[in-house]
């Protein structure tokens, strides 16, 4: 499938500072996509470490389909609005360093997704079709919900490296840079609640998520939930957020986070989490 308006129909934003060889594996696996009709958005904050240098001299820019910038920014989340605000693809996809596509055929069958929907009539710059994750941490394939709802944007959103954004929607709503930790998060309630977007599940891993980021360690988990709060007020009445608490309350939320984020049990867990989905095994 073609974008008809003359642009790429995926845009994939790499953003980085100071990479090193992470880089290169991100910009390697694209390259072996089967698919080609996409750009790369290459945005640089200053890197000093030397894995960037190639392309701010302009010598490898890969036939056209990287563009490269480098610009200051205040953060990761800065990063990604100024990027996005130059994508011309109709989707957008958020792959960062160190993160790659799970196979060569994931652009290939994300546009044949897009072509069903199209053909059903659907609003492309208000899709958002989202698959599931590879896990490199634990080694897992952290399977994605069928269906959005309310409770699943409490609860767990899919990945970000796992969605694909009609570019609309990026520009309507850049992310909001108060939130230093889930800026992405509440991008992703505010398509659901407010944005009038279509949520497609894919049904495939999209991406490789290496894991370890600043969200995920230890001494940022404050923030995290205080922010996790703070978007869900902003979207979510009262007695919904207490009927979803109760409802994690219920299912052992605390315990199920521990099995996920284990090596020895996150395999069985997330197996168990996609027959529950009714994907099969």
């Amino acid at each position: 499938m073609k974008n008809e308006s003359g642009g790429k129909l995926f845009s994939i934003i790499v953003v980085c500072l100071n990479p090193g060889g992470k880089l290169q594996a991100t910009l390697d696996s694209i390259r072996q996509q089967s698919f080609t009709d996409y750009e790369v958005i290459l945005k640089d904050g200053g890197s000093t470490d030397g894995s960037v240098d190639h392309w701010v001299q302009g010598d490898a820019q890969d036939g056209g389909r990287i563009r490269f910038f480098q610009e200051k920014d205040s953060g990761i989340y800065d990063a990604m609005n100024q990027a996005a605000a130059r994508a011309e693809g109709e989707f957008v996809l958020f792959l960062n360093c160190g993160d790659t596509f799970a196979d060569g055929m994931v652009l290939a069958r994300t546009a044949e997704a897009v072509s069903a929907q199209k053909k059903e009539g659907a609003d492309l710059g208000r899709l958002v079709l989202y698959g599931d994750t590879l896990g490199e941490k634990q080694g897992v394939l952290i399977a994605s919900p069928p269906r959005i709802t309310g409770f699943t944007c409490y609860r767990n959103i899919p990945c970000h490296q796992s969605c694909f954004y009609g570019r609309a929607l990026c520009l309507e709503k850049p992310y909001d840079l108060r939130y230093r930790i889930r800026a992405d998060y509440d991008h992703f309630l505010w398509c659901f609640y407010r944005g009038g977007a279509k949520f497609v599940p894919l049904g495939f891993p999209v991406a490789s998520y290496e894991g370890g980021g600043y969200s995920e360690r230890r001494e940022n988990r404050t923030l995290d939930r205080r922010e996790h709060g703070q978007i869900t007020r902003q979207y979510m009445r009262k007695g919904e957020r207490f009927r979803y608490r109760a409802a994690m309350a219920c299912s052992l939320a605390p315990l199920r986070r521990r099995l996920a984020e284990s090596r020895a049990f996150s395999g069985m867990y997330h197996l168990l989490k996609k027959r529950i989905y009714g994907r099969g095994a």
